[in-house]
């Protein structure tokens, strides 16, 4: 996929199944609340629990959140960082709490998605509760059913979700 279309698409409000540094990735542009209406649906998620972004840049980041950590130090890599929103109202839809997870995967596709400019749901593909996919092979067929895209990975995924960072703490997930 060009990189023209891949725009055109994630501005359409399309749904993709991708590949991250950790795990396979569900995502849509974090700006269309339809889509991430959808996403929540098919992971069969409570709307209230709060979806991570892909941000566009560290300029993005330091835009729209306080930045109280050296962002140079995680991204991009493994991790989701937790960061105040400076608008508690900023991408309500995505979270309603005054915090935002952001990511910026170190994978190939990820940096496609982020040359877009806009941000983009990152929340791993599996049922809510399940374990998330590094393979296609083990993404659920309810969901794979349901997406736009599928983009597979050329290189294997880890498998691990992502380390979160909360106050400059290091909180791995299992």
């Amino acid at each position: 996929m060009t990189k023209k279309k891949l725009k055109q698409e994630i501005l359409a409000g399309k749904v993709f199944i991708y590949p991250t540094d950790t795990v396979y990735g569900l995502g849509c542009n974090a700006l269309d609340k339809k889509a991430v209406e959808k996403i929540k649906e098919l992971k069969g998620r409570d709307s209230k629990k709060p979806l991570s972004i892909i941000a566009p840049s560290i300029f993005w980041i330091k835009e729209n959140c306080i930045v109280d950590i050296n962002l140079s130090k995680y991204l991009p890599g493994p991790y989701t960082l937790i960061l105040k929103k400076k608008n508690k109202k900023f991408l309500q839809h995505i979270s309603n709490t005054d915090s935002l997870g952001i990511r910026i995967p170190k994978h190939k596709f990820c940096g496609e998605i982020r040359k877009s400019n806009i941000p983009f749901i990152t929340t791993s593909v599996n049922l809510s509760g399940q374990k998330p996919a590094k393979e296609i092979k083990e993404i659920d067929e309810k969901i794979k059913n349901k997406v736009d895209y599928i983009i597979k990975s050329k290189t294997k995924l880890s498998g691990k979700p992502s380390t979160l960072i909360i106050n400059n703490k290091e909180i791995k997930r299992k």
